[in-house]
């Protein structure tokens, strides 16, 4: 690794609000954004509650040809990028060839395929948007952000379930960190919210069934925890060397300064119960940051809610950080926001670095009852403190692990 790399912007499209200061806000201000489904009939579902985006209009952010051309996983890539160019005042110089484009996402356009698919059998082929093939494809938002902003290095899409946000903006620090790429725009996006897709996870028994509290149905950690709540949207950070950053007199909000990147090669739905391979990741990121357990401030901790997961990610702490695990202060805002998938990951990217900028961690929402199992450091207040350095985990199907260092600034 030869350059160091900053965070200059950010974008955020979230059922907590559409840009960071929304977003930011009302973490803080612990609202919580889950409720009935309202997209699709849910009769017959176990599970009927979802954290949906209500007020986003496409078309304040995607404009002419391109907004007929995408389905709502691309639009969401696309107005969080801008978003997040904006944020960071970035023109991309000369021919793009020195830029990248790397997001995440578990499905894609599959919940659009869906839809189209009900269409097809309603209506036969002549019905189907024409431009079916190329919305729906795992790279359609990559591509999509690389056309209309001029991007022409590395266009990387991945698919790696919900630790791909993570995953994304890993890929793009270690491009950028070895000198293959001046700066990149990084992230996930996620529009999973169709009747198929919602309820593929429902016959999986992976989502909770707490229907008759929303508001308390994603419980991070907490004793009573019975699977995750589904949600959709995205964020894209800005990444770029931090000497050009400086050079440019851009605003730094943090610095990426390690990633690990394991599998546990156990189970396709179920992480390691021992955590080993995820604290191996959390070692990585680590050892890449040259810090120490010591160094870490505060946790972005994947928490799910699921009972399995969060078991498992606390198994894992406890290897990496031993009898400091329980004092490590941790953050986990799946119950406000929900679970998108590939974006969430990029959403918690987004939060460490906020925490590391405004000295706020927030609190874990939900967690009324800590499950002594876990034993980890949960928070049950906002943590006031200046953080240098938030460790941000994700995981997810396949026994993927990702882990994130952040670092505050440091001349």
């Amino acid at each position: 690794m030869t350059h160091r790399v900053a965070v200059t912007g950010l974008g955020v499209v979230s059922p907590l609000g559409v840009g960071i200061e929304p977003f930011w806000t009302n973490v803080l201000a612990e609202h919580v954004a889950i409720r009935p489904v309202t997209r699709f009939p849910t009769a017959g579902y176990s599970s009927t509650v979802a954290a949906e985006i209500e007020d986003f209009d496409a078309a304040a952010f995607v404009g002419g040809k391109r907004l007929r051309w995408t389905d709502r996983f691309s639009q969401f890539a696309l107005a969080a990028t801008r978003m997040a160019i904006e944020d960071a005042h970035l023109r991309i110089p000369g021919d793009g060839t020195d830029t990248g484009v790397f997001i995440g996402s578990a499905l894609g356009g599959l919940a659009y395929a869906d839809e189209q698919h009900d269409v097809f059998r309603a209506a036969g082929l002549d019905a189907v948007r024409p431009l079916l093939a190329i919305s729906v494809f795992g790279g359609a938002a990559t591509c999509n952000v690389a056309m209309e902003f001029g991007i022409r290095g590395p266009n990387v899409a991945n698919g790696n379930s919900c630790a791909s946000g993570a995953v994304a903006i890993g890929d793009a620090f270690r491009a950028i960190a070895r000198g293959e790429i001046r700066r990149a725009l990084a992230g996930g996006c996620e529009a999973p919210l169709s009747p198929l897709v919602f309820g593929a996870f429902t016959v999986i028994r992976a989502m909770s069934t707490r229907n008759d509290d929303p508001a308390g149905a994603c419980r991070p950690f907490d004793r009573a925890r019975d699977g995750f709540v589904m949600a959709e949207g995205a964020a894209m950070l800005v990444l770029e060397r931090y000497d050009d950053a400086r050079a440019r007199g851009a605003h730094v909000y943090g610095e990426i300064a390690g990633y690990g990147l394991t599998n546990d090669a156990f189970h396709m739905s179920a992480p390691q119960p021992e955590g080993t391979f995820n604290a191996l990741a959390m070692r990585h990121a680590l050892a890449a940051a040259e810090l120490t357990p010591d160094d870490v401030d505060a946790i972005n901790a994947h928490g799910s809610g699921t009972p399995l997961g969060d078991a498992g990610e606390a198994a894992a702490l406890r290897i990496v950080f031993g009898e400091r695990t329980p004092q490590v202060p941790l953050t986990a805002t799946k119950g406000q926001h929900g679970h998108a998938l590939g974006a969430t990951g990029a959403w918690e990217a987004v939060l460490s670095l906020l925490a590391l900028e405004r000295g706020i961690v927030p609190r874990v929402v939900n967690c009324d009852d800590p499950d002594p199992g876990c034993a980890v450091g949960v928070l049950n207040a906002p943590l006031l403190c200046a953080p240098r350095v938030v460790l941000s985990c994700s995981a997810g199907f396949g026994g993927i692990n990702a882990a994130l260092v952040f670092r505050a600034p440091n001349e």
